[in-house]
Parts: structure tokens; sequence; C-alpha cells
């Protein structure tokens, strides 16, 4: 697949289409990847990449790249694909400006994980019918993909990509046994004392890097108010456990209604804190009050948190789980 994109992307640049490219560069390792943009056929034939460490969602950069001129081509993963969506419909993409290539994806690999199992000196990884082919100064290694995959790609709730111009490869199918929300039943069961030591546990690694904010697609506002000179927070380490979990809770309900469920504030955490459990508690929430939603599934929906129907759960009822 690498050299297939390689090849289209570069077509598509020599040919005027596109003026850049959004794609994935190594770093001083194999599994060091990062996103890039590519002005040139010579760029892409030089440095670009896709591989099983492929893993970050590429949609947030056309936020900036798609304002300058010519069009930019992305390529998108499936759950990429609903970030994109979500970003058109907000207005902070413009679609027009924005040449969409959808690649197949079966899940990407956990460098951490893969680390776990024993496997040092990695050089190179490749994947064939689910099985990871590590290349290691020792010698090759295999491992089933499912075994090592990124959180977020072991709880995936679709291959299949919702908008694209241009798919290179197969398009997959929803994921029929996705059980994305079993760890927030497992919270929900906790009484809230244990909720409140969970949270309080992870929540307390927190070294405030600010990478789950930056690397987030429905986080896009020019200046974040815990930037905000005046806030009395910005930039500030937290001097109390209020504030310690005021951030993570603040931002979680700041993308309520628009998180699409990419998982990148888990990947990209530092300190390993699953930040997307947050998030995947008010989605829960949402659908079990106001139906099924999908953020970036179509540009038409009304997300739920700004509609109104007359059937929709009123604030002077208590709401009990379960009930409709």
């Amino acid at each position: 697949m690498q050299e297939i994109m390689k090849k289209r992307a570069s077509e598509l640049l020599l040919d005027g289409t596109v003026s850049r490219v959004i794609g994935w560069k190594a770093g001083d390792f194999v599994y060091d990847i990062t996103p890039a943009v590519f002005e040139s056929a010579e760029e892409i034939e030089k440095d670009f990449v896709y591989t099983a460490f492929c893993g970050a969602n590429l949609s947030k950069y056309l936020v900036k790249e798609s304002k300058k001129p010519g069009k930019t081509l992305v390529f998108l993963k499936p759950c990429d694909s609903y970030s994109f969506a979500q970003l058109v419909k907000e207005h902070r993409v413009n679609r027009d400006s924005v040449y969409a290539v959808a690649v197949e994806c079966r899940g990407k690999a956990d460098v951490d994980k893969i680390r776990d199992c024993g496997v040092k000196g990695i050089c190179g990884i490749s994947e064939e019918n689910g099985t990871l082919t590590v290349d290691t100064v020792y010698g090759d290694k295999t491992l089933p993909l499912s075994e090592v995959m990124l959180e977020k790609c072991a709880s995936c709730k679709t291959r299949k990509h919702a908008v694209y111009d241009e798919l290179l490869g197969e398009e997959g199918e929803e994921v029929a046994d996705c059980d994305r929300f079993g760890k927030v039943r497992e919270l929900e069961s906790m009484t809230p004392e244990e909720r409140y030591e969970f949270w309080r546990g992870e929540l307390s690694r927190c070294i405030r890097c600010n990478a789950c904010r930056n690397v987030c697609p429905a986080c896009t506002c020019e200046k974040c108010v815990f930037d905000n000179d005046n806030s009395g927070i910005a930039q500030k380490a937290a001097a109390d456990s209020f504030e310690e979990n005021m951030f993570h809770i603040i931002r979680a309900f700041h993308v309520a209604g628009r998180c699409t469920d990419c998982g990148e504030c888990t990947r990209v955490c530092p300190q390993k804190i699953p930040l997307h459990l947050l998030n995947r508690k008010f989605i829960k929430d949402i659908n079990e009050l106001y139906g099924d939603y999908q953020a970036g599934a179509d540009p038409d929906t009304r997300p739920p948190l700004t509609d109104f129907r007359t059937t929709d759960a009123e604030p002077s009822i208590v709401y009990r789980r379960g009930e409709k």
C-alpha cells in the first residue's frame, strides 16, 4: 500500500491537481512516525511512509493547510475520515480545498505493546493478513496484530470511510462485534468513591503537556481558554487536585457531541492516561438520552446537544440508566 500511495500522491502533485500532500514520515526510528507536509514528488519518494505505526490522525492539520492556495491532498484512514467530515461540518476546513484519499486500514500497532512482548531493537515492520513481522537487530519476530494494536484500533467501530474523493485499496465494513463502551460500563458499575479514586489516580499523572488538546481534531479554537492569561490558570502547574482534574473535564465537555472517538488523546498521552474514556462516557450518555449519534457520519444531521425535540429528556426528570 505504501508504494501505491506514494505513486498516486506524486502523480497528483506533478499534474497540478494538488499543491501539497499531508502524510506520514519516520523520525530517527521506524516507529517514530510523525505527520508531515510534502510539496514535491522528490519529498514523497524520499520520506513518505505508510506502515503499521502510522496511527496518527491527519485531519486536524487541514485546519491550517487547507487555507493555503491550491488543493491539499490528505490520506485518511476510516477513523480519520469522520474527524475530517466533522471539521468540514463545523466550517473549520474548506471542503473544496481538499482532495481526500481514503486508504484501507485493519488497525495500527502500539510500539509499547510490542516491547511488552519482549521485542527489542526494532528496525522495521510489515503487516500481512493480520500478522506483523517485526525486523529487529536480533532477527525477525512475528506477532498477531490483534494483540499489539493501539487501544483505539482494538475497539474500532468501523473500517468504512465517512467521506473521500478517491479510494485506494478495499473499503471496509462496520465492526459488528465492537464493544467500545465496555470499560465505560465497568466505571459506571463502581461506587462514586471508587470512580473518584480511579480518575484521581489517572489524572494525577498529568503533566499538562497539552498533547491531548493539540492533537484533538475537535479542539480547534484559535486561542484555548486554558491559554488565556486572564483565566488565572494559563500554562500553570496544578496547585491542587481540583485544578488537576479541571483541565481534562472541561476539555471533554467542550468536545461533547462533536468527538468522533478517534482516540488520539490517549494515543499521544506520554503518561498513558485513558483520556478517551471521558469522551466515551459522554458519547454513551448522549446515545442513551437522545438516540445513537456518530459525529462526522454525515454533513446534515444536527448534533444532539444543539438540537431540540419534544421527546428529549427534560432537565427536571431524574434520568435512570436503562430508561428511555
